[in-house]
């Protein structure tokens, strides 16, 4: 299989194998006017198996969801063809805007315009806790 490199973009390295398609919606990649390619299921000496997702554009990348899915995942800025900068993504504290509560008694399903907002509450297990209502997400 031959995947192009890209000259100026963004590439999504180590992502959990199976997750690049969540990425690919949450990040409403489908939405932009350029390359983007799906790499799934690529053999790692380091996680076995890995995704890859190719960008032929710099564009913002919201972290926080990156974060969210998977807090391995590297960005790598590429620029004239080079790598210029590499960033490490971590759990982020909170999730504004990024998931919904799904408690039908929270606020933020009866009331609109409510952000909906998670604090990390559990690092180790991922834990987020909607902030209206404490339900866990």
């Amino acid at each position: 299989m031959n995947i192009d490199s890209i000259q100026n973009g963004i590439v999504l390295d180590h992502i959990t194998a199976g997750k690049a398609l969540q990425i690919y919606n949450d990040l409403h990649l489908d939405k932009l006017d350029c390359s983007v390619a799906i790499i799934k299921n690529v053999k790692s000496e380091k996680m076995g198996r890995k995704d890859i997702l190719k960008i032929d554009q710099d564009i913002d990348i919201n972290l926080d969801v990156l974060g969210y899915i998977d807090p391995d995942i590297s960005v790598n800025i590429i620029k004239d063809g080079k790598l210029v900068e590499k960033r490490k993504i971590e759990l982020p504290e909170r999730l504004v805007g990024i998931k919904k509560c799904t408690n039908p008694r929270c606020i933020t399903t009866t009331e609109q315009g409510i952000t909906h907002i998670f604090k990390l509450t559990d690092r180790e297990k991922r834990i987020y806790r909607c902030i209206y209502c404490e339900a866990d997400r």
